[in-house]
């Protein structure tokens, strides 16, 4: 057997770049830039094979001796020591793809199309909930249908929209352990979907004010406080209550509140600033507004940010009421299909909703924002008229 162990520190240390052999088949490569490299030479199967055992002086002398005589036994045992060593990487690698880990991995991916970068934590909160406390140590490989069945089963009826969007969620992190060359079931998904059955939830409509009790509710309103300045506007312009409670006066613009897109419904990627025509009625509302605003906003908090979401829910509450803010949006878009001619995409531009495929949005350029100021001016008119008497308009536009 061929001598062993014929370099030393020394030696190393002083010399120039070239190979240098320690013996047996282990070598030490000296790079032109400074680097050094062991290797070691071994023969299976009749062919001569290299394989790298790290750099110098991260592995020292000792422990590349130490490597190079595991390997070379295992090569005299009939193993390929090189094939050997992967599989132990590639096992290692896999014994950390937990559906947590990878879960996490993917959230990170998808941050950049989700609004505020998600931290909202709505896109990830039902997997977090419902999905990882059960089955977030299992390797993502190992999931079946039967797993995440028992994980949502149950919240399947009793939480359907939650555990709806937890499948959903489930498939993007399974198709980016694809994209990983993870050998996931990619249909366990839709498999489960089958075992959990038809859901039992029937969605409830949030409860609306019809359009004809609106002027009689506006009345109501008259007394000037925030809240009720807040419900105002809110049943003026059909905003949602985020946007109106992050109001800010700057805005404001050429008679238009421009609502920045991190406010708006939607993902970032999909939603841009939206711009809101103001009657002169909601200009009014403002402006009464105004005194009451604090660091930026037209309605801060009793102590610090803004109104909370539920501050005009209570009101409603207290007054015997089972209808709630966000439904004036629907009192809205009905009045806009029985008292307008409106054109549809008109008044779902109103409400800020999508009208059409992706494809035929792609060609429209527009916001109707001249049709919708001449809307929103008629609808302040209707809900100012106190006495509640109904006006049919036809040929709005």
């Amino acid at each position: 057997m061929a001598s062993k162990h014929k370099l030393s520190f020394a030696f190393i240390r002083s010399a120039s770049a070239g190979k240098y052999s320690d013996g047996a088949g282990l070598w030490l490569h000296k790079r032109d830039d400074g680097g050094s490299q062991w290797f070691l030479r071994i023969s299976i199967g009749g062919k001569r094979r290299e394989m790298g055992l790290g750099g110098y002086p991260e592995i020292s002398i000792k422990q590349a001796r130490e490597d190079a005589e595991t390997f070379r036994s295992a090569a005299h045992n009939g193993i390929d020591p090189i094939q050997h060593r992967d599989q132990q990487k590639r096992e290692l690698l896999n014994s950390n793809n937990t559906l947590e880990k990878i879960s996490y991995e993917a959230f990170e991916a998808r941050k950049a199309e989700l609004k505020e970068d998600g931290k909202a934590g709505r896109w990830f909160t039902p997997i977090k909930l419902h999905v990882l406390p059960k089955i977030g140590n299992i390797r993502i490989e190992e999931i079946n249908q039967h797993n995440i069945k028992n994980a949502l089963d149950p919240i399947w009826h009793a939480k359907a929209d939650t555990a709806r969007k937890a499948l959903n969620r489930l498939n993007l992190i399974f198709k980016y352990a694809v994209a990983m060359d993870l050998d996931v079931d990619i249909n366990a998904i839709a498999k489960a979907k089958i075992l959990l059955g038809k859901s039992r939830h029937k969605p409830v409509k949030i409860p609306a004010l019809h359009w004809g009790d609106i002027p009689v509710f506006y009345e109501t309103l008259a007394e000037i406080t925030p809240v009720n300045l807040a419900m105002r506007l809110l049943i003026l312009t059909g905003v949602r209550s985020k946007p109106l409670r992050h109001f800010r006066l700057e805005e404001i613009q050429d008679n238009l509140w421009v609502v920045p897109s991190a406010n708006m419904k939607g993902r970032k990627d999909k939603v841009s600033d939206f711009r809101v025509p103001l009657s002169q009625e909601a200009k009014n509302v403002i402006e009464l507004a105004m005194p009451f605003s604090r660091d930026g906003y037209l309605f801060p908090g009793i102590q610090k940010g803004v109104i909370s979401d539920a501050t005009m829910s209570r009101k409603m509450e207290r007054r015997g009421m089972i209808e709630r803010p966000h439904g004036f949006r629907s009192s809205l878009r009905t009045w806009l299909a029985d008292c307008t001619d409106a054109p549809h995409e008109v008044c779902e531009t109103i409400l800020a909703h999508k009208s059409g495929t992706d494809n035929q949005l792609s060609y429209i350029r527009t916001d109707h924002i001249e049709q919708r100021k001449i809307l929103m001016e008629r609808w302040a008119a209707f809900v100012c008229k106190s006495d509640g008497q109904i006006i049919k308009l036809q040929n709005v536009l």
